[in-house]
């Protein structure tokens, strides 16, 4: 989580839009969003050259020699924010209004590609150079102060407190899975270089760009020195589907910034039938919306048929099935209603996990992790699609902290299960003999057939009851007595001394 000063300064940001005159929410985050990625591209070109140079591999600058913006050749390295944030007011908003926007609208030449379709709509929208040069400095402020914490990821928490604003303002109710929960997804999974990875519900791209790096991290030499590999990292292997234009900006602008160049970002509403995937994709990462339901008109009739219902949340699940390909797997968080609910689409949808495929996990998360944007208690299924079975023994984990506190403040504390949940997950053949009275345990297929398909951890968990032994009421009421001589003994030397 951010600190107390970070917060600080991106209000007192908010603040300049706000007494400049942009007060919508959705379009000072959306300024704020092209800003940080110019300033991106600036810092990312340089590190990009960096590795280059250490690889022994060529490299050629975005910003290199003159660049062609509209019918203009202009010397790019003006482009570059190092550069014309030392430009006076007005020649920095004249730069930026006429070249550097129009640059950045038009950088990806693949006009069909994800970043040139939601760019091509964008504004420059700060109205006086004076604005423009407050922005800018204040800016740098932040980013100085965000590289002294590098040890987190603190991009995608900034990101997570601006969309906090529009939660805040009442505007979308959209907001961030956590970062952490992200990241302890991607690391359950494990992302492989031939993945085809999908988030129906994408927002900002916070799984796929998590997902991404994880492949940086651990597969770097399978993919980057590899050209057939390479291509299909950038171009083919990350898919995300949303129904806001500001987050497929958002999110195609946090992917393009993350290294990959044309990830399949698009306008969809993956329950209708504009959704035609089907046995698609290999790796489903996702936090669907819970907004309770819809109209069932509008709701492809191939969900329907798997659980018939106008609960979102169920029919993403369906959803998930559909599009992945078999032997595909997915990790998905759902709230607790999923996994316990009586309702004839709540078993349904439970049945055909169970029945027909293979569920693998069930991690119980406490209420808090989504707070202070939420305080709903959720779980993660985790599955693989196999269309003929395959559910054996079912693992169970109880999460009781995410390393923050549970209250609205998500102070960092040191109780965290996050690291023993992906140890234990990929060592499972060493859980078998785990008792129903620790963190996580298996529970046969058979036990959660019998219990209506209950998958709530409360069902199976035992509470270990240790006797206390306390001393005889009678030696009690003794001490208790041997107490009241004390204190009516200290009163009378009290009103002695008086």
């Amino acid at each position: 989580m951010i600190t107390g000063e970070l917060k600080n300064r991106i209000d007192s940001i908010w603040n300049i839009f706000w007494t400049g005159g942009l007060t919508n929410p959705l379009e000072v985050i959306e300024q704020m969003t092209y800003l940080m990625f110019i300033r991106d591209l600036d810092d990312t070109d340089n590190m990009r050259a960096k590795e280059a140079a250490m690889l022994g591999l060529p490299h050629r600058s975005i910003f290199e020699g003159d660049v062609l913006v509209g019918e203009r050749s202009i010397d790019g390295s003006q482009l570059k924010w190092s550069v014309f944030r030392d430009f006076p007011a007005g020649k920095m908003y004249t730069v930026m209004q006429e070249w550097v926007f129009p640059f950045i609208k038009n950088l990806h030449g693949d006009k069909n590609s994800a970043y040139s379709k939601y760019m091509d709509d964008a504004i420059f929208k700060l109205p006086t150079p004076l604005m423009l040069d407050k922005v800018v400095s204040a800016m740098d402020e932040l980013y100085r102060m965000m590289s002294e914490q590098q040890h987190s990821d603190v991009r995608g928490d900034v990101y997570e407190y601006l969309l906090s604003k529009l939660a805040q303002s009442g505007v979308n109710g959209q907001f961030r899975t956590p970062r952490h929960i992200i990241r302890m997804m991607v690391d359950l999974m494990q992302p492989r270089p031939d993945d085809v990875i999908c988030d129906p519900a994408c927002g900002t791209s916070g799984f796929l760009v998590s997902a991404g790096e994880y492949l940086k991290e651990n597969h770097k030499q399978d993919i980057f020195y590899n050209r057939q590999r390479k291509d299909h990292y950038m171009n083919e292997m990350f898919h995300g589907f949303d129904m806001d234009r500001t987050m497929l900006r958002i999110g195609a602008m946090n992917m393009m910034t993350h290294g990959v160049d044309n990830p399949t970002i698009e306008y969809r509403d993956s329950l209708s039938d504009q959704n035609p995937d089907k046995d698609q994709y290999s790796l489903i990462l996702a936090n669907p919306p819970f907004k309770g339901s819809l109209d069932a008109d509008i709701v492809s009739t191939d969900l329907l048929k798997v659980c018939k219902t106008k609960k979102t949340e169920l029919l993403f699940l369906a959803l998930f099935l559909r599009m992945l390909r078999v032997g595909g797997r997915c990790a998905c968080i759902v709230p607790d209603g999923v996994l316990f609910g009586s309702s004839t689409a709540h078993k349904a949808i439970r049945k055909t996990i169970i029945e027909e495929n293979r569920l693998e996990a069930v991690i119980s998360m406490p209420s808090g992790v989504f707070k202070p944007y939420a305080g709903v208690s959720t779980g993660i299924l985790i599955f693989t699609k196999t269309g003929h079975g395959g559910t054996d023994n079912v693992w169970f984990y109880d999460m009781k902290a995410d390393g923050f506190s549970l209250d609205d403040k998500r102070t960092e504390v040191k109780e965290n299960d996050i690291p023993d949940i992906i140890a234990r997950f990929h060592n499972r053949e060493a859980e078998h003999d785990r008792a129903r009275t620790d963190k996580s345990f298996f529970v046969p297929k058979d036990e959660i057939v019998q219990n209506d398909y209950d998958l709530s951890i409360n069902k199976y968990k035992k509470t270990e009851y240790k006797p206390v032994e306390y001393a005889p009421t009678a030696q009690i009421l003794a001490e208790l007595n041997a107490l009241e001589a004390q204190i009516q003994q200290g009163l009378k030397e009290l009103e002695g001394m008086v």
